[in-house]
């Protein structure tokens, strides 16, 4: 009998999936990890009978680091780690997940691959089956296959069981291609900018002073957003307030062509025009039948959007709790480009598996009765579907946040396949004295989708009542008001999803990470309505590269590595071109803002205090520096004149080393 090792992404992901294999007929023991249970069955492959052994990783088994002397901050030039040599380590060292694998796939006959489906799935089969393959009975690739699935459905899952194939090495080492840039870029600009500034300014008020090159784009936007707020300039300017009575009681606001005036002489002769008129004359009444299209199927850059805007949740928490729904089967994977359903998938039996909803089950049902729409036409980026539901569910089972967003996706999908809203906009021309003014109702005639996206419906307040062509009617009101244009407010987390997404700023999956960086890292500050408010740290930072090199915080240099890295993802670009190219770049930048970091210091001496007069704990720097100084053979001697001895040495030792002024070594030695 043949054995089927076979392994995915998580250890509730590998239950899930055994259990819809095997029928419900598996049995499970713990793996001697402490993990990852592993879960055995009898059945079928490739039409022989075999033994089943299903169990899983904990995400990435291996990563990226450099090798032992180069993880030494204070001995190495960080310039050195463009080139240092690198190695793979384990991920989780206490996990023992390489040895874990090589004891559970041992002897195997085959191995079959069920990662998520994305470039990083793809790059972590590659690492389970080096730990799997020189273990296996046929030491061939040959034997190893690849699951592709987009939903833990009993359906999807058969289906991608039946219809295995090869995972693909291109799209691995695109991964390992951005890791190795990402590791080496982002690990030589931190630790020179954290020595730097660390060992000179006290109140940063971050303990690391990072880079990264997706994190400083991100960063970026925001303070650009907020030095155009800084810069902003009000303008005084005026409107013209006014109200028309129509016979049924209701006064109807009105607006004015101008819409508004920037000189008070004009507005004023403008005012006393309108005054001067005896009445409001309509001179034309246009109606329009109009629609609002049902939404594309939903992906995940949109999803993190609506979750940040209208449900309150971070783009961070939100694909975590994403990512749970999808490994319990509640909705299919939630990493995805696509606005576009293929032709194959079952909208019907989706969209029956809501008929139960206490909230949306009776107009699913009607939906079904009526005949569903067919979707709009959205991008196929040819990864996965949209993001759907996949079985029902209430608040009670999943909880409130799980609940909210599962809720949005459920109405979501079920709007895709609803018919469009229909409304009559009716817009009235009003002619009072020699100037125009304008008012625009609707009535809804249809809601369509929006019977079930209730916050894009057409409301009563928004019906007008009927004005006649050629008629007068009274004015009610004529009111001058003074207004100033505002600035613009700081980014919210959807708008600045949005510029990452436009500019190629990170990946669908990464997108929530970079943004949760620069909010713990003390970048920017979430305030109220999730906007982005940058912190005095991260504007110097910003203004910092900008008078260097603004090509390091802009949005450019990222993006153009990205497209090389789908380039190999692709097969049409060179693993080591690519990235020998890219890091080339950016070592001769980092030369450059090594040689040129006063700029950037001057910045810093305007908004931070030096490390003495902070009243904080001396700097791992610092502390360094006093080791070092210490450790001198040839002041050993004065440690035997007893503590006093000891003081005056590091008080000269700070001297010394620094340049500090006397008065400020002693002040930090006696802190």
């Amino acid at each position: 009998m043949k054995t089927v090792f076979m392994v995915a992404e998580k250890p509730s992901l590998a239950a899930s999936l055994a259990k819809i294999l095997s029928n419900n007929s598996m049995t499970s023991r713990k793996g001697y990890n402490g993990a990852c249970s592993v879960h055995e069955y009898r059945g079928k492959f490739q039409g022989e009978p075999a033994y089943f052994k299903f169990t899983s990783v904990c995400g990435h088994v291996m990563t990226l680091d450099f090798t032992g002397k180069y993880n030494n901050w204070d001995k190495v030039d960080p310039v050195e780690l463009f080139i240092a040599p690198t190695v793979k380590k384990e991920a989780s060292p206490n996990l023992h997940m390489p040895d874990f694998l090589k004891k559970e796939g041992k002897g195997s006959d085959y191995l079959v691959l069920w990662l998520d489906c994305d470039k990083e799935g793809e790059n972590i089969c590659f690492e389970v089956i080096d730990a799997v393959l020189p273990v296996m009975k046929r030491n061939s690739d040959k034997n190893i296959y690849r699951a592709h699935f987009s939903a833990i459905t009993e359906s999807d899952v058969k289906r991608a069981m039946n219809n295995l194939g090869t995972p693909n090495e291109n799209e691995a080492m695109s991964v390992d291609a951005r890791q190795e840039l990402d590791l080496r870029v982002g690990c030589a600009f931190t630790r020179f900018q954290t020595k730097f500034f660390q060992g000179k300014y006290g109140n940063l008020d971050s303990t690391l002073v990072s880079y990264g090159p997706c994190q400083s784009p991100t960063l970026g936007f925001c303070v650009e957003r907020h030095d155009k707020i800084q810069s902003f300039k009000p303008e005084t300017y005026w409107i013209i307030n006014v109200q028309v009575a129509h016979p049924d009681g209701k006064n109807v606001h009105v607006d004015w062509e101008r819409y508004r005036v920037f000189d008070k002489e004009v507005v004023q002769m403008f005012l006393s025009m309108i005054k001067s008129a005896d009445s409001a004359r309509v001179y034309d009444v246009i109606k329009k039948e109009k629609t609002k299209s049902h939404p594309q199927a939903l992906n995940t850059v949109e999803m993190l959007r609506i979750a940040s805007s209208a449900l309150g949740m971070s783009p961070h928490h939100t694909m975590q709790i994403a990512e749970r729904l999808y490994t319990q089967g509640y909705i299919s994977y939630p990493r995805t480009e696509t606005t576009h359903y293929p032709a194959n998938f079952d909208l019907v039996g989706t969209l029956r598996q809501q008929t139960n909803s206490s909230q949306w089950g009776s107009y699913v049902k009607d939906l079904l009765k009526q005949g569903i729409q067919k979707p709009r036409k959205g991008h196929d980026a040819g990864d996965h579907p949209p993001i759907t539901p996949m079985k029902g569910a209430s608040e009670s089972e999943l909880g409130h946040d799980a609940w909210k967003l599962y809720e949005y996706i459920a109405q979501h999908f079920i709007a895709t396949v609803s018919p469009d809203c229909r409304y009559m906009q009716t817009t009235v021309y009003f002619e009072i004295g020699q100037e125009k003014f304008t008012c625009t109702g609707n009535i809804l005639s249809d809601p369509g989708y929006t019977a079930i996206m209730t916050w894009q419906a057409i409301t009563d307040d928004e019906e007008l009542p009927p004005f006649v062509k050629g008629e007068n009617y009274n004015v009610t009101e004529v009111r001058l008001a003074e207004r100033q244009t505002g600035p613009p407010d700081y980014l919210t987390e959807s708008e600045l999803i949005t510029l990452m997404e436009k500019h190629g700023i990170g990946t669908d999956a990464s997108i929530p990470v970079h943004i949760n960086n620069i909010c713990e890292r003390n970048y920017v500050q979430i305030i109220s309505g999730r906007k982005l408010k940058p912190t005095t740290l991260g504007i110097v930072l910003v203004h910092g590269y900008q008078k260097i090199d603004a090509d390091l915080v802009l949005p450019t240099m990222r993006s153009a590595v990205e497209q090389q890295l789908s380039l190999i993802a692709l097969g049409k670009a060179c693993f080591s071109v690519v990235l020998e190219h890219a890091l080339e770049i950016f070592r001769l930048k980092f030369k450059y803002f090594v040689n040129n970091i006063s700029g950037m210091d001057e910045l810093f001496e305007v908004s931070f205090s030096p490390l003495a007069s902070s009243g904080k704990p001396m700097s791992r720097l610092v502390a360094q520096a006093i080791i070092d100084i210490v450790s001198l053979p040839w002041l050993k001697p004065i440690f035997t004149v007893g503590l006093c001895g000891q003081i005056i040495l590091v008080i000269l030792g700070f001297f010394l080393y620094f340049h500090m002024p006397l008065d400020a070594c002693i002040f930090v030695c006696v802190m």
